[in-house]
């Protein structure tokens, strides 16, 4: 019969004097680490020693006890405890708990340090987490216990955001089947069911990560970031009924999410019609309003020449005070190696309000007024847009009427048919819809052409980009107007006029929402703004102000001016001749784009384009979102997401995109043939064979500048 194995006898234990202790020189730890030895005396000091010391007698030359322990385990607390003894806060020879070995034990006492640091298991964060809620849940603060564990509030609060998730997500985390990075995800909602159900959708998707729990928590939710909501305010959202933020409390959110977006666009809608109508009570025949107005909307519409309202002497004063003021700030902190917030603070309130002083508002005749309206919408930091003094083209006195291209777009305050609508001062102009809606396309696997639509909302885009790089480059502008030049003098019919050369404004007739907040479309406009603040206000100045430019700046000048007149949009053709647009026309137009997006060099990814959900994946079907992936990422990838539904595609779709360099075939620039390339056609040369006088590399004599006065005439 098999001995049954010893009994083990568990050390002694015993209140040993202090001042009879020694810390051992066998105590392993040498390096500084954790809480340092002051704060364990404090949390000493608080809740008493909760670990006894592992002490061994010390032995005298003839191997007797002398009375005295050593300490081979346990050093921090002795440390502490010998600050208390200094501090007067602990006598000397207070007892202290200690467990006693033997001092000839078979175990070594640096084996007894070791291991008394090795096998200490730290809490799991979960019992972290669940702890810190059960002192809430009895009475304790926050702040106290950030301060009896050495963190900060925000911690504690992150970590009770943790103890909220939902209790079948934290019993997958204690099993180990999620990552805390994932759990940390969740805490975003405390939503549990919505919790849940992300969980589940996890198991079906390739992306587990935890920005990808995030998007999908907050996906139906609203940044407080949003400029929608720095227009009304979170304030008022909450006084309405809003619930509070949604946050992460774990990475930078900007403010959080409001979960209430139907609120929300009602709110907007009631202030910006409340501004509308303190806009209309100046005197506007119309006023129109929306979140954000179409691209183009002014086009067609006659604009208003205000007079700029005078400075008043007070005005004036202040102006000069303020500016003599950030002169001086200026001058003080020119050298200096690091400028103090509050100057830089200071520096910023000066700018912002000298600005206000000197961009002056403008009045306009009670008469104009009575026929004009305006434009109210929000920019991106909230602030109120407002656009007045813009006359349409049926509201022109009789004797007025001119022949005034109508833009495709709606125009605001008008019906269906274009004609005055009599309730117009009332109106919104809509934003032209993103797209198709959120069908699957379960009824075929077929790579269906992209919509008509999309190609000429993707194209716009286009345009403005090209636009763009276009005015960027006079060179290229030049050769461009004169190709066109040459083609109306040797292969059209002599016109009346000795010479009718003009530039029309391109018009989108399809337009993706959001187009006039684009980086060309932004670069455009304050490009044009430059050039207008130069300009004289009268148009008999014009010539006289154009020859005191250098010829650099001439032909930076008509290259904007050439700019606009871009078109390289890949409009709807309709299926009946209009007289407008024909497909072969529409052809030929976007070849010679190829030809100029060569020649500038465009880069639509550089300009910021991407493929996102409400711009391209959701106006195309689930086969075409699965050719795209492949042919962008790889077939392995388009596997990955071929099994989702068409809104979860789309948006694995655009996160699989976000940083490759793939266009829709309609927005890329066609590559040369091998043979033109072999022959030395690259992009950009054309601008090389330019005369010297046109070169942007060469200086330009301002006083020569007999032949581009020529063309500008």
């Amino acid at each position: 019969m098999a001995k049954a194995p010893q009994k083990i006898v568990l050390a002694g234990s015993r209140d040993i004097p202090f001042d009879r202790l020694t810390l051992s020189q066998s105590n392993v730890r040498r390096v500084k680490a954790g809480v340092s030895i002051g704060e364990l005396a404090d949390d000493i000091v608080r809740r008493t020693l909760l670990q006894s010391l592992n002490v061994r007698p010390i032995l005298d030359s003839e191997g007797a006890e002398t009375g005295q322990f050593e300490v081979p385990a346990g050093g921090r607390r002795f440390r502490a405890l010998e600050l208390l003894v200094k501090r007067k806060r602990l006598a000397k020879d207070a007892p202290i708990p200690c467990v006693v070995k033997a001092a000839n034990d078979d175990v070594l006492a640096e084996e007894d340090s070791y291991a008394e640091n090795t096998f200490r298991e730290p809490l799991h964060p979960l019992d972290q987490f669940t702890g810190m809620q059960a002192m809430v849940d009895k009475g304790e603060d926050v702040e106290a216990i950030a301060a009896h564990f050495l963190v900060t509030p925000a911690v504690v609060n992150q970590r009770l955001r943790l103890a909220k998730v939902s209790p079948k997500l934290r019993d997958i985390y204690a099993e180990d089947g999620m990552t805390l990075e994932q759990l940390v995800a969740f805490s975003v909602s405390t939503d549990h069911a919505r919790q849940e159900q992300v969980w589940e959708l996890l198991s079906h998707s390739y992306n587990k990560s935890g920005q990808f729990i995030r998007d999908r928590l907050t996906e139906d939710a609203v940044r407080v970031a949003d400029k929608r909501v720095r227009f009304i305010g979170a304030d008022a959202y909450i006084a309405a009924g809003g619930s509070e933020a949604m946050r992460d409390l774990f990475q930078p959110d900007d403010g959080g999410w409001l979960t209430d977006p139907a609120l929300l666009d009602r709110l907007v809608a009631e202030k910006l019609e409340a501004e509308g109508e303190q806009i209309g009570a100046e005197g506007w025949k119309w006023v129109a309003t929306a979140v954000d107005m179409p691209w183009g909307v002014t086009n067609g519409l006659r604009e208003l020449d205000g007079a700029e309202t005078p400075m008043t002497a007070e005005e004036a004063e202040t102006l000069e005070k303020l500016q003599a003021e950030a002169d001086a700030l200026e001058s003080d902190w020119t050298d200096a190696a690091d400028v103090p917030e509050e100057v830089h603070a200071r520096l910023t309130e000066l700018d912002e309000e000298i600005g206000s002083i000197v961009d002056r508002p403008k009045t306009y005749d009670p008469d104009d007024m009575a026929r004009a309206g305006a434009f109210v919408s929000i920019e991106r930091d909230g602030s109120l847009r407002i656009e007045r003094g813009y006359v349409r083209p049926e509201d022109e006195p009789v004797a007025e009427v001119e022949s005034i291209d109508t833009p495709d777009a709606v125009n605001a305050g008008t019906g269906g048919d274009g004609k005055a609508d009599p309730n117009a001062p009332g109106s919104n102009v809509v934003p032209i819809a993103a797209g198709s809606g959120d069908d699957d396309d379960e009824d075929g696997e077929v790579v269906k052409p992209l919509p008509d639509r999309l190609v000429a909302e993707l194209t716009a885009w286009r345009t403005l980009a090209l636009q763009d790089a276009f005015a960027q480059n006079p060179s290229t502008a030049f050769a461009s107007v004169l190709h066109a030049f040459v083609l109306d003098c040797f292969y059209h019919a002599s016109r009346e006029s000795c010479l009718e050369v003009s530039l029309r404004k391109v018009t989108f007739g399809f337009a993706p929402a959001g187009l006039r907040d684009s980086a060309p479309a932004k670069a455009l406009a304050e490009r044009h703004q430059r050039w207008a603040d130069r300009l004289p206000n009268s148009d008999k100045e014009v010539w006289d102000a154009l020859l005191q430019f250098d010829g650099a700046e001439q032909a930076a000048l008509f290259a904007h001016c050439a700019s606009i007149a871009v078109n390289a949009q890949q409009e709807v053709v309709p299926k009946y001749d209009n007289g407008r647009i024909s497909k072969h026309s529409v052809e030929r137009r976007i070849a010679h784009s190829n030809i100029l997006a060569r020649a500038v060099g465009l880069d639509l990814i550089g300009a910021g384009w991407r493929a996102t959900v409400p711009g391209y994946f959701t106006s195309v079907t689930k086969p075409r979102i699965i050719a795209d992936v492949a042919e962008a990422k790889g077939s392995k990838f388009a596997e990955m997401i071929d099994h989702l539904k068409k809104a979860d595609m789309a948006r694995e779709a655009e996160r699989l995109l976000e940083d490759s360099d793939w266009l829709p075939e309609p927005m890329r620039t066609p590559i040369l043939p091998d043979a033109l390339a072999a022959d030395g056609d690259e992009p950009g040369e054309d601008a090389q064979a330019l005369p010297a006088f046109l070169d942007d590399d060469q200086a330009i004599d301002a006083d020569d500048d007999g032949d581009f006065a020529v063309a500008a005439e």
